[in-house]
């Protein structure tokens, strides 16, 4: 093969590295603002007493939600939430060991 032409090879294939890493990287960008959003939602349980009513937004619609339910369901996607990171952040450190390793090959 042409080097040149191999060279291009490379060099697309170290860009199509990158643009999977960006996009991983806004991914888990969005997954800890989301993250921090149930965490301020479970702040806000806390200081509320027993009776209080829990509004859940549906639609246009706020429905009244029990405060159990809310609390385990917030609880619920923060686990989700990191899991996710953890996975994506193992994601990430693949690519830009695979990124090293083009670049390296570049």
């Amino acid at each position: 093969m042409d080097p040149q032409k191999q060279m291009q090879a490379l060099s697309e294939q170290y860009q199509g590295l990158q643009t999977e890493l960006t996009t991983l990287v806004s991914a888990r960008q969005k997954l800890e603002s989301q993250q921090q959003e149930n965490k301020n939602v479970q702040k806000e349980f806390q200081t509320l007493n027993e009776e209080a009513n829990i509004y859940k937004l549906v639609g246009p619609v706020l429905l009244k939600q029990d405060s159990t339910e809310a609390k385990s369901t917030v609880e619920g996607r923060l686990e989700y939430i990191d899991k996710e990171i953890k996975r994506i952040e193992s994601s990430i450190k693949d690519m830009q060991e695979k990124t090293e390793g083009k670049k390296m090959e570049v």
